[in-house]
């Protein structure tokens, strides 16, 4: 491998955020922080090279979103994704879930809903109640296998007239799916025949592990393409979060326009120079580093499974085929939720997310995040090995 992923800077004391909350978190900084969906592994030397370059340039001022980084988030989605955009269906934002408000915002009125498949990615449901959206749940149904799928009949059952939108999160956060086809035409087709419009979170699309594969909800015909409005970007494929960079894809002439009046509203800009130049050096260089990248966190991802299946009486790694997030069932366990957090940072030493965070429906779960570095992962599997042990001993 030309890239090594076996350690990454240290990020201690660099007011991350995954570090200077921990004590707000979880009552304590003796934790190791597998939560908040960044990696600890280090930002493509590539990317950071580019943009010491362009600080060799003495002014850091005001710029407009270049045409060239658009084309290469272009050239980028038809090579990797099969589907085709123009320069001008694409906007800039600095993240998906700003990009979420503002499609809340002009595809929907206070007192309507909006449909959200949980459980789910904390933000879907805050950004609704924030705006006095209804929530139209319809949650995920767990097969025998552990694989959630959608509940086409109970969607269908629940659309009325007020169901304006629908916040579809594709890969998933957290069950890590990547929805197939035929999954997605069937949503397709309640959408269109209710005249509702799709806001599709697509931020994982690039952490797609082999034989699944990533379809975007716009390729699927072109009246999906009408009522689509996609949210992209290089932040977690490249680990580049904090550069607040991002981008909107809408190809509907009427949608945009729509998107536009609220987009407006707020003054969303055009990002950061340094931004702008890490974005397009990310889509024009980084192909061959995330194909090691998704080689590194699949064996991660092993590693997790390797260990849960020597306690699989009392914790399972449900199966994924996305992202770089584990949902994993705790409920064997025989802990109340609170007593399950406890575990984690008491016994086993780490910090992830609550399944509760991300509504009900993931009561009895965890979110492990598993984008680290080899030796980090390996102390996580450590760390978690030894709590169970104990925990089965007892």
């Amino acid at each position: 491998m030309k890239y090594s992923f076996k350690t990454h800077s240290d990020r201690e004391n660099s007011k991350a955020e995954k570090y200077t909350l921990r004590e707000e978190l979880f009552g304590t900084k003796d934790v190791l922080p597998a939560w908040v969906a960044d990696m600890n592994i280090d930002t493509p030397y590539f990317v950071l090279e580019a943009v010491k370059k362009r600080l060799e340039h003495s002014i850091i001022g005001y710029q407009s979103m270049p045409d060239s980084a658009f084309e290469a988030q272009i050239e980028w989605m038809k090579s990797e994704h099969g589907i085709s955009y123009a320069l001008e269906d694409l906007l800039y934002s600095h993240s998906v879930v700003a990009s979420m408000d503002l499609a809340i915002d002009a595809f929907s009125d206070v007192g309507d809903k909006v449909i959200v498949q949980t459980p789910i990615y904390p933000p879907f449901l805050a950004s609704l109640k924030e705006q006095k959206r209804e929530v139209l749940n319809n949650p995920l149904v767990q097969g025998s296998d552990g694989k959630y799928s959608f509940d086409i009949e109970d969607l269908r059952s629940k659309i009325d007239e007020r169901t304006k939108l629908l916040l579809l999160c594709s890969p998933h956060n957290p069950v890590g799916r990547a929805w197939r086809r035929e999954e997605l035409e069937e949503i397709l087709e309640l959408c269109l025949e209710h005249n509702i419009v799709v806001f599709s979170d697509e931020i994982h699309s690039d952490l797609v592990y082999a034989p699944n594969k990533h379809i975007p909800f716009a390729s699927l015909s072109q009246k999906a393409r009408d009522i689509t409005i996609t949210a992209i970007g290089v932040g977690k494929t490249f680990n580049m979060a904090g550069f607040a960079m991002s981008s909107v894809a809408i190809a509907n002439k009427d949608l945009k326009e729509r998107f536009l009046k609220s987009y407006h509203r707020v003054h969303i800009g055009q990002g950061s120079v340094l931004s702008q130049v890490a974005f397009e050096t990310a889509y024009r260089e980084g192909k061959e580093w995330l194909g090691e990248l998704k080689v590194h966190l699949w064996g991660n991802y092993e590693l997790l499974v390797e260990v849960c299946k020597k306690h699989k009486n009392i914790i399972k790694v449900i199966p994924i085929e996305a992202t770089y997030l584990a949902w994993l069932d705790c409920r064997g366990l025989g802990l109340s939720n609170r007593k399950i957090k406890e575990f984690f940072v008491k016994e086993a030493k780490l910090g992830l997310n609550t399944g509760l965070s991300f509504s009900k429906e993931g009561s009895g779960f965890m979110r492990l995040n598993f984008g680290v570095s080899r030796d980090e992962m390996q102390e996580i599997v450590k760390r978690l090995d030894g709590a169970l042990l104990k925990f089965s001993n007892e």
